[in-house]
């Protein structure tokens, strides 16, 4: 691994020489193309008219915005969105949704210091219904933040990331909002025009390399009235993340044998659960985007777009684990194991301990828990279909309209299931070193092979939820109007329009599989006599795979590495045995919808004077919430459904009517030729996490008998988040594509939602209660709290030369909460530095992104961190012909760890690696 990275290194810089070669080789009648472009006459492609084209919108808004722009026709800046916008000062990206850990493409855009949901994404002006392919997601934590994983760069023309509001905007990003523009057909050269590239990429991690394809074709007739373009996109990828995980922590008791012997240790913290986890899948994302656009006079204008994106994303997920709470607590029958003397405490945290082998215990004592789980067929899905319309009825008035319908999947249709007992009676221990990965084992159990039935290994339970499929779906229109002023005054134009929309999101059915015994090829729960039982040896699979051998090679740790599996196909052959009765076995907690509707209106005032221009703007918004949750219910009572074995249920719904005024103000005084100050303040909402409104109830049962649980819920009561944002800028256009400029912004957001925590009883079956039982968990739910955040950010680019550019920016954010807990997303610093060369065959990129530590919420009733990361990636470009060019993206380069850690940094939670990739593609265009 050392060795590849330093040949990787070693070709990045030779290639940046390569390119200062080329540089000193060109003749002086080598005339840059961007030099003293007219951007309203000449097309200008690359690094540098990407660059000019940027700067040259972010000076002609009123508002505070960033722009980055595509670099010619189907290619983005980067391979991934996300990562073009990393590098927009005050943004951040990361790898995850919630709390499932890093993937190794960056998946969720999140602004100035806060969570992803408080900044808004739009195609083309509207929101898309959204899923997530991960079911944690998808039952879980679930947010408002659009799964960039779905939306290639191919299809994007400029991304506009607005920092201040106006009052014509649509509503929804309390901090901010992306507005992710797309081409359209006339904006193309006359005739018949194809794009498009061909390639490949290679995950270094899982050694694998799939095919990349992305073509779009475009047709404008001679007279400019009618276009249409076409794309269609195909990309595969595998995956692999090897990770340590250390799922929770939890205090020693009193009653315990470990408190009993040593009181010093009641109340001091200890990992629940600490393993060896492999995470494998391929994705594969499929799609395409028509666009057909009429203008029939210059007075009309009429356009269509239709936009999919699939991604099905099989995975395999296995975690083998050390298990601290059983260890600990004990089960029925005991009350858990003593450490050896030698143990140590540091931060009230068991940090390292040992714990003798069992020998002769029967039943045994199983100080490990294996889990195998294989998700085939999830994935998940995005559409739209919008059409837009303009009218000039005069050339003063303007009227424009657009109405659409969006709809998103994230589905889960199987998860096949083992959950082993292993390191039986074997004894255990481990020693945690901070952030990162801890040394475990399992004393002198074998974890290469199953071993032997019942010795070394048995069957605990066979979990998890079934026939998932969360269906987040919108439908929207609004009509814009503009009165243009006679332009004797200061007043320029009057903005006024009204939108409505209807937001739906729905869980409708969570089938909770438990064991269960065939009769005569029949499932059968009972398990009548002459069965056959999933926990009868018999019936288990024969053969076995391994981890892949450098797996956890870059984690640092001793631990399990050399770890047996079963395979997807022999889980769905042991998942036979299950009970997957959707109607007995529906798990009426994790089932929610939510109806959310909205209407707007506005009126925005646009003034300009000799050197000065802005706005001044109120939004009116009205928010309908009606949410359906179901909860536990007296058998009795007549509206009580008694048909699920978790217990009499019954539908409940809350709803609520909201009322926001929204006022905004934009104000640009031009100081010279050069200066730009900028100073802006708005009021803006954003509707709480859907989880967080309507979420479903999601537990996790206790280790032992009499123990407490722990679990998430939402709350429905929930009121819009408010947000009063303040912005001063100042920026130095000091030469051509160079730009310096420094801001400062302060947030102050009102209906923030907190976690907080509130106990409550659910009926459980599990290993430890097959039959079932009321059980107390600790659940974390939404409160309604209050927010500030405060910052700065510098940003500075240029040209070094006529070939050579580079830029750097820093982000500072400070955010605090009313009851003092962590804010989430909140790093405090993040940078981006990059250079870059480009002449008229060969350009190359490298870009450097830090981002310190941040709350990302909890997680099994304990806080989780992400500690502070940083990403090195790098692109080559040549250029064949006018036609043909040749690009390399490369990602992850420095091979980022992402770690995570709970209440303090002696309570480490996780660290992941997912490797590099390797983008290789031939481009074309005729």
């Amino acid at each position: 691994m050392n060795c590849k990275k330093s040949i990787l290194s070693a070709a990045i810089v030779a290639s940046l020489s390569f390119a200062a070669q080329l540089h000193a080789q060109e003749t002086t009648s080598t005339t840059s193309t961007q030099e003293a472009t007219d951007l309203d006459t000449v097309v200008v492609v690359g690094i540098r008219g990407s660059i000019e084209k940027s700067l040259d919108a972010k000076r002609g808004e009123n508002s505070r915005v960033e722009v980055i722009t595509s670099e010619d026709i189907g290619k983005m800046p980067d391979k991934n969105v996300a990562d073009s916008l990393a590098r927009v000062p005050g943004v951040n990206i990361s790898a995850a949704s919630a709390n499932e850990g890093a993937f190794d493409e960056n998946d969720r855009v999140s602004m100035r210091g806060t969570s992803p949901s408080l900044t808004q994404t739009l195609i083309d002006g509207h929101n898309i219904g959204t899923g997530d392919w991960f079911v944690l997601n998808q039952t879980g934590t679930v947010g408002r933040s659009v799964s960039y994983s779905l939306l290639p760069a191919e299809l994007v023309d400029k991304v506009v990331v607005r920092k201040s509001s106006e009052a014509k905007l649509v509503e929804g990003g309390a901090v901010g909002s992306i507005d992710i523009v797309t081409r359209n057909p006339l904006n193309f050269e006359e005739g018949f025009s194809i794009f498009g590239s061909v390639g490949a990429v290679y995950a270094e991690l899982p050694g694998k390399t799939d095919p990349q394809i992305s073509v779009l074709g475009n047709w404008k007739n001679t007279d400019g009235s009618f276009g249409l373009s076409v794309q269609a996109f195909s990309e595969e990828r595998h995956l692999r993340r090897d990770g340590q995980e250390l799922l929770g922590y939890d205090t020693i008791g009193a009653g315990t044998a470990a408190g009993t012997a040593h009181p010093d240790l009641v109340g001091v913290y200890f990992p629940t659960l600490i393993g060896s986890a492999l995470f494998e899948q391929e994705r594969k994302r499929t799609g395409g985007m028509v666009t057909m656009q009429f203008k029939p006079s210059d007075s009309v204008e009429i356009e269509a777009n239709y936009f999919r994106s699939d991604m099905k994303a099989d995975n395999y997920n296995r975690n083998y684990m050390l298990w601290g709470s059983r260890i600990i607590n004990g089960t029925a029958g005991n009350n858990g194991q003593v450490p050896l003397a030698g143990y140590v405490v540091r931060n009230n945290t068991l940090v390292e301990a040992e714990f003798a082998p069992t020998p002769g215990a029967d039943p045994s004592n199983a100080f490990g828990i294996y889990d195998q789980i294989s998700r085939p067929g999830a994935k998940s899905s995005t559409e739209f279909f919008s059409v837009d319309g303009k009218w000039s009825v005069s050339d003063s008035l303007t009227f424009s309209g657009q109405a659409g319908t969006s709809e998103g999947h994230g589905e889960s249709p199987v998860q096949d299931v083992a959950e082993w007992d292993v390191g039986l009676n074997s004894g255990a221990g481990w020693a945690m070193h901070g952030v990162g990965a801890a040394d475990w084992h399992l004393g002198n159990t074998v974890t290469g092979v199953p071993g032997v039935a019942n010795v070394d290994y048995r069957l605990d339970w066979i979990f998890g939820f079934q026939d998932i499929d969360v269906v987040d779906k919108e439908d929207w229109a609004k009509i814009d109007g503009e009165f243009l002023f006679d332009g004797n005054g200061v007043l320029s134009s009057l903005d006024f329009g009204v939108r409505s929309a209807k937001h739906e999101r729905n869980l409708d059915q969570v089938t909770a599989q438990g064991p269960a015994c065939l009769n005569n090829g029949v499932v059968d729960p009972s398990c009548p006599i002459g069965s056959s039982s999933p926990f009868d040896p018999a019936n288990w699979p024969s053969g076995y795979q391994s981890y892949p051998g450098d797996f956890g090679d870059g984690l640092g740790g001793s631990f399990p590495r050399d770890i047996w599996y079963f395979s997807p196909g022999q889980l769905a052959a042991l998942n036979e045995f299950t009970n997957r009765d959707k109607e007995a076995r529906f798990y009426f907690p994790g089932a929610y919808g939510l109806e959310e509707k909205s209407t707007a209106a506005y009126a925005q005032l646009n003034f300009s004077g000799e050197k000065w221009s802005g706005n001044v703007g109120l939004r009116y918004v009205r928010t309908e919430e009606d949410v359906k949750n179901y909860v536990n219910a007296d058998p009795t009572d007549p509206d009580a459904v008694t048909t699920s074995l978790f217990g009499a249920f019954k539908t409940v719904r809350t709803k609520n009517t909201y009322n926001d005024w929204l006022p905004s103000a934009n104000f640009k005084y031009n100081l010279n030729d050069d200066m730009v100050l900028r100073l802006a303040a708005s009021r803006t909402l954003t509707r709480p996490d859907f989880s967080a409104l309507a979420g479903a109830v999601s537990l996790s049962p206790p280790a032992a008998v009499g123990g407490v649980g722990t679990g998430s819920g939402g709350n429905p009561n929930l009121e819009p988040i408010l947000s009063t944002n303040v912005d001063a800028t100042f920026e130095w256009y000091y030469n051509e594509r160079s730009l310096f400029s420094v801001g400062v912004f302060y947030m102050n957001i009102d209906n923030y939602v907190a976690l907080g925590t509130d106990r409550q009883s659910y009926f459980t079956i599990d290993s430890n209660n097959p039959n079932g039982a009321f059980i107390d968990y600790d659940l974390t739910v939404p409160v309604s709290s209050g927010a500030k955040v405060k910052g700065f950010e510098l940003a500075w680019e240029a040209p070094i030369g006529e070939n050579f550019g580079a830029f750097a920016n820093y982000t500072y954010a400070d955010g605090d909460t009313d009851d003092g807990t962590a804010m989430l997303g909140t790093s405090k610093n993040t940078y981006n530095v990059g250079a870059y060369f480009e002449n008229d065959a060969f350009n190359a990129r490298v870009n450097y992104t830090y981002r310190s530590e941040f709350y990302s919420g909890l997680d099994r009733a304990s806080a989780f961190y992400q500690d502070e990361i940083d990403n090195v990636s790098a692109s080559l470009g040549y250029k064949i012909n006018e036609n043909l060019s040749l690009t390399l993206d490369l990602m992850n380069l420095n091979n980022p760890k992402t770690k995570y850690y709970a209440e303090n940094r002696d309570r480490p939670r996780s660290i992941y690696e997912n490797g590099r990739q390797y983008y290789l593609n031939m481009r074309f265009k005729f």
